[in-house]
């Protein structure tokens, strides 16, 4: 005689019949999932709420060091990549699941409910649902803020290059100033004369250099463009 082979899947279920507290396991579990609901409706709830003047109590103790920073460090790097820092209410974009993970666990582990979210994107994520680079920051105190999460894609390596320009009119000058020079190597000059001359490479340089600077001037004023430094916490200036 054959002896059947063991189905593990039918010894759990009569395991669980037999089993008078199965009941009560199962309202435990709903009880934990309802909680977690809960939770998980509050802190969305909190991210797409407008940020007043917040301050998280923290256990100072239990916070990761190299995930604090100050308002300084933030600055500086909106800057140079040409980054919005604002509340997390004007995110277009979708936070992932994994932040709200991570903002609850901090929740529990400190004993306190986070408030005042702020998030450093590009500009156009406050605009657009476009899922590139955002980094989730919610304040300490006295300017210091506690990085939670950070996801997306990673930013273009040449980035803090291409928006050197915008730093401020001394960096657009010499932008405008190199970038003309570059048209004037590409100009062929032999369609002005037949033989090159200083004269004729300034002439065209400087002709190059109004045209430049025309072209930005209409963009500025037409996208109203400003410098890094004046929009990189802006909520009302275009870039």
């Amino acid at each position: 005689m054959l002896l059947q082979k063991t189905n593990i899947q039918k010894k759990l279920i009569l395991a669980k019949k037999k089993d008078n507290s199965s009941e009560l396991i199962l309202k435990e579990v709903y009880e934990i999932l309802k909680e977690l609901d809960s939770a998980q409706e509050r802190i969305a709830q909190n991210l797409a709420a407008k940020s007043l003047n917040v301050t998280n109590l923290f256990n100072f103790d239990l916070l990761e060091a190299s995930d604090i920073y100050s308002i300084g460090h933030i600055k500086k790097i909106a800057i140079d990549y040409r980054l919005r820092f604002l509340d997390s209410h004007y995110y277009k974009g979708e936070i992932p699941p994994g932040a709200l993970s991570k903002i609850r666990k901090l929740e529990m582990e400190h004993g306190i409910e986070l408030k005042g979210f702020k998030i450093l994107a590009p500009s156009k994520l406050f605009k657009l649902k476009d899922p590139d680079d955002p980094i989730l920051f919610v304040p300490i105190n006295n300017g210091y803020y506690y990085l939670i999460h950070k996801w997306g894609n990673d930013l273009h390596p040449f980035r803090k290059a291409l928006m050197w320009p915008y730093k401020n009119m001394g960096n657009l000058l010499v932008f405008i100033l190199l970038l003309s020079y570059l048209l004037t190597l590409i100009v062929p000059h032999a369609l002005f004369s037949k033989t090159s001359s200083t004269a004729q490479f300034l002439i065209i340089y400087f002709f190059m250099i109004k045209s430049v600077v025309s072209m930005v001037v209409y963009y500025a004023f037409a996208k109203g463009q400003n410098f890094s430094p004046a929009v990189w916490n802006s909520k009302y200036l275009k870039t």
